[in-house]
């Protein structure tokens, strides 16, 4: 093993050609960040780190805990995501499969949800997707620790329309932490939004819960907040972050062609920033015809 493997990368130093060793999510995310898109910034360790952190090899934990304190600002909060080798690619999309740990404050919180990702890709469910999709050899597990965003809402944008390949954007949206929406913890409000950024749909839905991160007082961590029923069923989105929302994607498809799934976040005002969390291919889009149509 060669000594580079076992060191972490700060995300925006992560290059392309890194993917087998640091996994596809930071690539995308590093690419994403050179690019000047929002997306917050953080540190990308190789599957072999990964793989030393959790087995604790050769007293690898006593570095690990120097440079992740060193590294990350845990008083904020940080979000440890997985970064499978072959995950999120042009090709093959693992969107919900791996585990994703928020609101950590702490070194040993941290090697914790590294053991509970890097675990996760092994998991049965995570093995027949790979399986279904044809991804062969060693379950390979990066991780990508960023600084956590604290949102007022947060969701999943796709850039054409999932489900019928309609060239529109899909927009959902919930109260908090988007990790509501991906886990399906509430009924999002849905917004369809034309290539011209015409807002054709904005249906309310059901968001009565919140994913907040807890102080660290507290433990650190999220906790499930109570919504008001008014707020929750008021629509997450107005005009202003719907348009945002769309240069957003149109961004995306400029830099990196193609269709794209995101995930992304707005801080609460006066501040009012909108960040990209995520961003992997759609791999899955209905066929069209000749003149663009399902």
């Amino acid at each position: 093993m060669a000594h580079n493997d076992l060191l972490a990368r700060p995300l925006s130093a992560v290059r392309p050609d890194e993917e087998p060793l640091l996994g596809g999510k930071a690539v995308n995310l590093a690419s994403a960040l050179r690019a000047g898109l929002p997306v917050p910034n953080g540190i990308a360790l190789p599957f072999p780190l990964a793989n030393a952190i959790a087995a604790d090899e050769n007293g690898v934990l006593v570095s690990a805990r120097r440079m992740l304190t060193e590294a990350l600002e845990l008083g904020r909060g940080v979000a440890v995501r997985s970064s499978a080798v072959g995950e999120d690619g042009a090709s093959a999309s693992f969107a919900g499969q791996h585990l994703t740990v928020l609101g950590l404050d702490s070194v040993d919180a941290v090697i914790d949800a590294i053991r509970k990702v890097r675990a996760s890709a092994s998991a049965p469910s995570a093995l027949a997707y790979r399986a279904r999709l044809g991804v062969k050899g060693e379950v390979r597990v990066g991780v990508v620790i960023q600084q956590l965003v604290n949102a007022e809402c947060a969701g999943v944008l796709f850039t054409r329309h999932p489900v019928t390949g309609a060239d529109e954007r899909v927009i959902e949206a919930a109260w908090g932490l988007g990790e509501s929406v991906v886990s399906g913890l509430v009924v999002p409000d849905r917004y369809r939004v034309a290539r011209d950024g015409r807002v054709l749909e904005c249906t309310p839905g059901l968001k009565d819960v919140a994913l907040r991160p807890r102080a660290s007082s507290d433990g650190g961590g999220t906790a499930e907040a109570v919504v008001d029923e008014q707020l929750a069923r008021a629509l997450c989105l107005d005009d202003s972050r719907i348009a945002r929302l769309h240069a957003l994607a149109e961004r995306c498809e400029a830099i990196f062609g193609g269709a794209h799934d995101l995930e992304w976040a707005f801080t609460a005002r006066p501040h009012d920033e909108l960040f990209l969390l995520q961003r992997r291919a759609i791999t899955t889009l209905a066929p069209r015809d000749a003149k663009g149509t399902t």
